[in-house]
């Protein structure tokens, strides 16, 4: 048997190709698209992953990653292909030093339930700790201190990975480090990931969350924009939310946090200094109780239902110089009206400077602002969410914004095109060498 022969002979008895298991791998949490694969393989070590793309490159067939499948538009899935589930592949640890090597099926609970004993947690975690690794360091990842340590991905130290030529290398900033800055969110056009080494920062044992309401949008941006350039918290978010009362006006909330270490309080008044809020309110969390805040809601949501219905979400980033413009006229447009009955608004700033993955597109300018509308939609009802989805881009990107591109969006390749700007050519000179059957990343339409 020839070593060929082998690699068919191993793939052809991993992968599985009943009904129930394609129909699962067609869908996501989006539940917008349903493209089912030709089959499903959960590989048990980077071995078989090679052995996949090995197997599928020369032949054209598409291949995806999956490890928690909350990706919103299909872009987790193979039509005609094969999926790859990676939920096998999902070790954590140990941990040395300040460092933890994680399988890209693990997801983000997992990582700080093996960090969390140590003292020690990711300088940055997504709200959402359901999701798994691979995925969210593939698009990037934001979060609550990306304002002071950037995107999840520019935690990582050293990528092991298999190329869509079937090549299984480590990557880090000083070994294939073109290969490592085109797969930190890079949208799994070039690689799939198989594991990655985090550095780790000291967690506090105790937060101080402070919630600050205002009545004005301008407002609220500029002390946010205060915040995010002053060393004040180490957890920076906001939202938008409906004011009671009145049909159309919402009002604005800044979520800031701060350590609390050992018996001494945070000083509240300097925290709060300059600020010109409506209203506070100040809890004391465990560290813990704060990342998994977002718990509770995901119970909630499967024990109503909501959770397996489809999320048209959109999430934008926008330049400060035209945030308030785009957040105004997207909130009053009649085709986002269902926010404020069945959705959640995100509004809060980043610093471009942090945010240091090379194929990460951010907007101009020192600060930029994060909108992500995260609607869910009645089974069936999602088509004019959709295309809202739509109109709302065109409207930001004449503005400036770009999409992070985690989205319930079509997007066409000369919007891809549009998106990378100057680093499109690069990206395409990295996928001929490092994809050259095309067979990764077709779930984002790049290519059409």
């Amino acid at each position: 048997m020839t070593p060929s022969d082998r690699v068919t002979a191993r793939v052809a008895e991993l992968l599985d190709t009943r009904p129930d298991v394609l129909a699962e791998a067609a869908d996501d949490f989006g539940h917008l698209v349903r493209r089912p694969p030709l089959g499903v393989l959960r590989p048990r070590s980077a071995a078989e992953v090679r052995d996949a793309l090995v197997y599928a490159g020369p032949r054209g067939i598409p291949v995806a990653a999956r490890a928690g499948g909350h990706s919103l538009y299909g872009q987790g899935q193979a039509p005609g292909g094969v999926v790859l589930d990676l939920s096998a592949l999902d070790a954590v640890g140990p941990v040395t030093g300040d460092r933890v090597a994680v399988r890209a099926g693990a997801l983000w609970r997992d990582v700080l339930a093996a960090t969390g004993p140590h003292g020690l947690t990711p300088p940055v975690l997504t709200d959402y700790l359901g999701a798994g690794v691979g995925g969210v360091l593939s698009a990037g990842g934001l979060g609550g201190a990306s304002h002071r340590h950037g995107l999840v991905a520019d935690s990582v130290l050293e990528l092991e990975v298999v190329t869509g030529a079937g090549e299984h290398l480590v990557c880090s900033p000083d070994r294939h480090g073109d290969l490592f800055d085109t797969v930190l969110a890079g949208l799994g056009q070039v690689a799939v990931i198989v594991r990655a080494t985090l550095a780790l920062t000291p967690a506090p044992s105790t937060v101080r969350r402070y919630c600050l309401s205002y009545r004005s949008l301008d407002t609220c941006l500029a002390d946010q924009r205060l915040l995010a350039t002053a060393p004040r918290f180490d957890h920076l978010e906001g939202q938008a939310r409906p004011a009671e009362g009145t049909a159309d006006a919402w009002t604005y909330l800044i979520e800031a946090v701060a350590p609390h270490q050992g018996p001494t309080p945070p000083d509240d008044r300097a925290l709060l200094a300059d600020l010109a809020f409506d209203s506070a309110e100040i809890t004391d969390l465990g560290h813990a109780e704060f990342a998994h805040r977002v718990a509770a809601d995901e119970e909630l949501l499967r024990a109503t239902g909501e959770w397996l219905h489809p999320h048209p979400w959109l999430n934008l980033l926008l330049p400060e110089d035209t945030a308030a413009s785009v957040v105004t006229g997207v909130l009053t447009d009649p085709g986002f009206r269902d926010l404020r009955e069945n959705g959640l608004v995100l509004l809060y700033p980043l610093l471009t400077r942090a945010l240091r993955a090379p194929m990460f597109r951010r907007p101009r300018g020192e600060v930029v602002y994060l909108l992500a509308l995260l609607r869910t939609a009645a089974p069936g009802a999602a088509g004019p969410m959709v295309a809202a989805n739509r109109g709302a881009y065109a409207f930001a990107r004449a503005r400036g914004a770009v999409a992070y591109p985690v989205n319930a969006l079509p997007m066409t390749p000369a919007d891809w095109r549009a998106h990378y700007g100057d680093r499109w050519d690069g990206l395409v000179r990295a996928k001929a060498v490092h994809d050259p059957y095309g067979v990764l990343g077709g779930g984002h339409g790049m290519t059409g």
